[in-house]
């Protein structure tokens, strides 16, 4: 059940690489490249919104059917694995946020960058007139 986990981390350090390769300042030529570059990329690599709500929605299910260990009955090692497990769900939520809002981010990125090139080359025709 890990390989989900692991996939969904490198998603998310690669958006943040590419957020923040668009952020950086460069060339007009370059920026324009990369920015149509990355918006050819977007659009398939929308999956991972889909992918991390059904990730939210399963370790919601986990939360609810889990197993309280409040009384003490429990064992201190059930009451570590329960603890464990929380921990690891609270960042696995971090996670999926996090790949939807980069995501989100980039296309914003993208679009504010292409307005841009349409804003100059619009105002490039009219000083040409």
């Amino acid at each position: 059940m890990a390989l989900q986990w692991m996939i969904l981390t490198y998603v998310v350090a690669i958006e943040a690489a590419v957020a923040i390769l668009l952020t950086l300042p460069s060339p007009k030529l370059l920026r324009n490249r990369l920015t149509s570059l990355i918006s050819l990329i977007l659009q398939p690599a929308l999956f991972i919104v889909p992918f991390a709500g059904f990730q939210l929605l399963d370790i919601y299910w986990k939360a609810e059917h889990r197993l309280m260990c409040t009384s003490d009955v429990c064992t201190a090692a059930e009451r570590d694995r329960y603890e464990k497990t929380t921990y690891k769900a609270q960042r696995n939520v971090i996670l999926c946020i996090s790949a939807c809002l980069l995501y989100w981010s980039i296309y914003r990125i993208c679009k504010f960058q292409k307005d841009i090139q349409s804003m100059e080359e619009v105002e490039k025709r009219i000083k040409s007139k």
